[in-house]
């Protein structure tokens, strides 16, 4: 199908219009591609009020009747792959063949945690008592979108809350709202009305969200700093909340790699979406006797990399989403420069339309450097050599961010022993970037807390409630 420029908010089950206010903008070509509603203070009123009046007779309905519903929203993905990923491609930036992955990787996340269930859980069955734990339907789940990946990480909060019986306003970021406003609309002959209501707006909707009394949990990912003054809001009224935050993730490569076979591996656990992966190698640590090897075939891979318009057959790595993360980024490799790092690869920032920076590893930066103390969440990735596997282990762990890492080995047993001493919420062994809808994925530190993905992950969408009969009064 042909999408037009009329994009329209999803509310107790209707297509809401509103005056275009937001411009979304190609970042490939900073041409603007679409302008969408900025939801009023009333417009998110309307949206709660329409997920609490769903909520009693969607908690109602079987588990496995919301199941097949959620198995619906992948088949709606599925069927409507296509389109979506062309429109994910022209207001995020990735490659058309990322986006695709993206919608697929959705269906599988709707089929995957719809095979999850319910624990129930007893706790003592005697002649006496019977005590038993359920996990109960929260009410009307908020949820919080970024801009990396809009479809994916959306369905990471939807699935989970609708199949835990819960209700759900959910807004994604405004500088990519398009692919899940059009999911909304072709949603609206799928869930009953109100159970997945959608809207979009500026910086005002998302702290109206978190204070707002109606709703009972709040779902966001994206940075620490925002993270802080979401559960600062949230507090008011005691929120329950999952945040998945920012990261610093480091990888360390130990000597007994296979270099020929491990480099490219080792490019996209750094580079992938452009960096713009909150767990993305950020830092790579690697063993004095083949740092030179190492750093040498990542810049001889890194020239074979396309870098352009995500739209443009054969483009690997698309620009940087949106203005303010560019700037940061050009703001990092200029303090780079500025304290004289080197950079084997990249590091000169073109002129011209689109966001794009190239492809840029520094050369064995200080510890201190701001390249290597902050997240780049772009294409910039410090190397940094060492000799000593007790000190690196510390220097990883040496951040306020706990989010993942990775250990790089041929000694799969070694792998093991380093990644247990690892201070995050997930470490891989000779990979970066695998999440499963059957897996915990959670921050350690600063990088949040909550869980998402997994049986863990559907509990956090539930309390816990305990019923204890007692068999016989007279005893």
């Amino acid at each position: 199908m042909e999408y037009d420029r009329n994009y329209v908010m999803t509310i107790g089950g209707k297509r809401v219009e509103a005056r275009p206010a937001i411009d979304v903008i190609n970042p490939a070509n900073e041409t603007v591609i679409a302008s969408v509603p900025d939801c009023s203070r009333e417009q998110l009123d309307l949206a709660v009020a329409a997920a609490r009046a769903a909520f009693p007779a969607w908690r109602a309905q079987p588990i496995d009747a919301r199941k097949a519903l959620v198995r619906q929203i992948g088949a709606v993905l599925a069927a409507h792959a296509g389109d979506l990923a062309r429109l994910l491609t022209s207001e995020q930036g990735k490659p058309i063949q990322d986006a695709e992955m993206e919608i697929a990787a959705a269906v599988y996340w709707c089929d995957g945690t719809a095979s999850l269930d319910l624990p129930v859980h007893v706790n003592e069955d005697t002649p006496e008592r019977r005590s038993v734990t359920q996990h109960v339907s929260l009410g009307v789940v908020g949820g919080i979108v970024p801009w990396n990946f809009p479809i994916l990480l959306a369905i990471f909060k939807i699935a989970p809350a609708l199949i835990a019986g819960n209700t759900m306003v959910i807004k994604p970021s405004p500088f990519t709202p398009l692919s899940l406003m059009k999911l909304g609309e072709l949603l609206l002959d799928v869930l009953p009305a109100g159970v997945l209501n959608i809207v979009v707006g500026g910086d005002e909707v998302g702290p109206w969200m978190t204070e707002h009394p109606e709703i009972d949990k709040i779902t966001f990912t994206g940075s620490t700093a925002t993270g802080r003054r979401v559960m600062a809001s949230a507090s008011a009224n005691l929120k329950r909340m999952t945040l998945e935050l920012g990261g610093n993730d480091a990888a360390i490569v130990l000597p007994d790699i296979n270099i020929e076979e491990m480099a490219e591996r080792l490019f996209w656990a750094a580079f992938a979406n452009n960096g713009q992966i909150c767990i993305a190698t950020k830092r790579m640590f690697v063993h004095k006797d083949i740092y030179d090897a190492v750093r040498d075939a990542l810049v001889a891979y890194a020239r074979t990399v396309k870098v352009g318009d995500g739209a443009e057959q054969g483009t690997q790595i698309g620009p940087i989403q949106n203005h303010i993360q560019f700037t940061r980024v050009k703001a990092l490799i200029a303090d780079a420069h500025a304290k004289g790092l080197v950079f084997a690869v990249g590091g000169e920032v073109p002129e011209g339309k689109g966001y794009f920076v190239p492809i840029s590893i520094v050369d064995n930066p200080p510890q201190d450097s701001r390249v290597v103390c902050e997240e780049a969440f772009g294409p910039v990735l410090p190397l940094i050599k060492f000799d000593d596997l007790d000190q690196v282990i510390r220097d990883a762990n040496a951040s306020e961010y706990g989010l993942a890492g990775s250990v790089w080995t041929s000694d799969l047993a070694k792998g093991e022993e380093v990644a247990a001493r690892m201070d995050t919420g997930t470490v891989w062994v000779n990979e970066v970037q695998y999440l499963s809808p059957f897996a915990s994925f959670a921050g350690h530190k600063q990088s949040g807390f909550g869980t998402e993905n997994g049986l863990e992950g559907l509990l956090e969408y539930t309390s816990p409630r305990t019923i204890v009969v007692k068999k016989n009064p007279a005893l």
